[in-house]
C-alpha cells in the first residue's frame, strides 16, 4: 500500500518540475519532501525520478505511478467530500475571505459547486487584502480565507492558531502592449531581456511585491510609472495604453479586460502561491468540505495546466 502523502508528493513534483518547487507547494521543506519521495522509491522498488542541476524529472515508472496517483488522490477527495455531506453539513454559516484575484476568477465556481452541494448553509464573503485574511481567521471573523505569498519575498508570520494550505502556484509573466516587440515570441524571456523597458511598477509600496520588483529593476528594467495600490486591473489597463510592461501573475495576465500580450519568463522563479487559511484548533464541517473542494478543484487545475 502507497502513502497518500507520498503519493502528493510525487505528483506535486511531476507539476512543479522541482522539488524545491514541489515542497513550498505543499509546506515542507526540500528535505524533508526528498526523505518522503526516498521512501516512496523504496516501496516501489525502483526509481521514480532523476534529479538534475534545473530540478527534477519523473522516469517512466514515476510518470506511470503520479497518473494513477492523481486518480487516487481525487477519489480521496471525493471522498471526504462526500463524508463531509453525511456529517451533517446541511446548514449554519461558512463566512469566506478573499483577496481581489481569488474573488473574481477562483470563489465564484467554488461557491457555485459548494452552493449546489449544502443549499442550506448561509454563506457570506468578505475582502481582505493578503496577509490580513490570516489575521481574520485567527480573530474568528471568518472561517476560511484565501491568501497569497510571492516568491521571492520577505517571509510573513503566520498566527500560531492558523494554518495554511497551499492549493494553487502560478508563475508571474510579462504582460506587454499588443503587438509588443517583447510579447511577438512564445519562447521564455531571460529576465535580462526587461533591461531598459519602462515598468510599471507597485514597488516600494506594496510589500507583498518589494522583492519581485527590486529584482525587475535588478535586471535593468526602469520604473516609468507606479501604482502603489495592489490594482492589477489598472496595472493592466496602463500597460494596454503603452505606458510600460509590467510581470503579473499568470492568472491576471490570462483574465485581464484589456487587451494585453502576455510571455513567459524564463526560470520560473517569480510565482505566487494562494493557500487557503483555516483555523488550525478545530473547524466547522462546512469549513472542512469546502477546502476539500478547493482542494479537488486546484487540483485538477494544476493537471491541466491552467486556471
Amino acid at each position: 500500500m502507497y502513502d497518500p502523502t507520498r503519493l502528493a508528493a510525487l505528483v506535486a513534483v511531476a507539476e512543479a518540475g522541482s522539488i524545491t518547487r514541489a515542497a513550498e507547494r505543499l509546506g515542507y521543506t526540500p528535505p524533508a519532501l526528498s526523505q518522503q519521495l526516498a521512501k516512496l522509491e523504496r516501496e516501489a522498488g525502483t526509481a521514480l525520478l532523476v534529479r538534475h542541476h534545473r530540478g527534477a524529472r519523473l522516469t517512466d515508472a514515476g510518470e506511470l505511478l503520479a497518473a494513477r496517483a492523481r486518480r487516487v488522490l481525487d477519489e480521496l477527495e471525493q471522498a471526504r467530500h462526500e463524508l463531509a455531506r453525511l456529517a451533517g453539513v446541511s446548514g449554519g454559516a461558512l463566512r469566506l475571505g478573499t483577496f481581489p484575484t481569488a474573488g473574481v476568477h477562483l470563489l465564484p465556481p467554488a461557491l457555485s459547486a459548494f452552493r449546489r452541494a449544502h443549499p442550506h448553509v448561509e454563506l457570506s464573503v468578505a475582502d481582505y487584502d493578503p496577509p490580513a485574511g490570516m489575521t481574520a481567521v485567527a480573530a474568528g471573523e471568518v472561517d476560511l480565507a484565501l491568501t497569497h505569498t510571492y516568491h521571492p519575498a520577505e517571509s510573513v508570520p503566520v498566527p500560531s492558531s492558523v494554518g495554511l494550505e497551499p492549493v494553487l502556484v502560478e508563475e508571474l509573466v510579462l504582460v506587454t502592449s499588443p503587438g509588443h516587440e517583447l510579447s511577438s515570441a512564445s519562447s521564455r524571456l531571460p529576465l535580462a531581456g526587461l533591461a531598459g523597458q519602462p515598468l510599471v511598477s507597485m514597488a516600494p509600496h506594496h510589500a507583498a511585491r518589494r522583492a519581485v520588483e527590486a529584482l525587475l529593476v535588478e535586471a535593468g528594467a526602469a520604473p516609468a510609472l507606479l501604482v502603489p495600490t495592489p490594482g492589477y486591473a489598472v496595472v493592466c489597463a496602463l500597460v494596454s495604453a503603452g505606458l510600460g510592461v509590467a510581470v503579473v501573475p499568470e492568472m491576471v495576465a490570462r483574465t485581464a479586460v484589456t487587451p494585453v500580450g502576455v510571455r513567459p519568463l524564463e526560470g520560473g522563479e517569480l510565482r505566487r502561491t494562494i493557500s487557503v487559511a483555516y483555523r488550525a484548533d478545530g473547524s466547522t464541517p462546512a469549513a472542512d468540505a469546502f477546502r476539500a473542494l478547493l482542494r479537488g478543484a486546484f487540483g485538477r487545475a494544476h493537471q491541466t495546466q491552467g486556471v
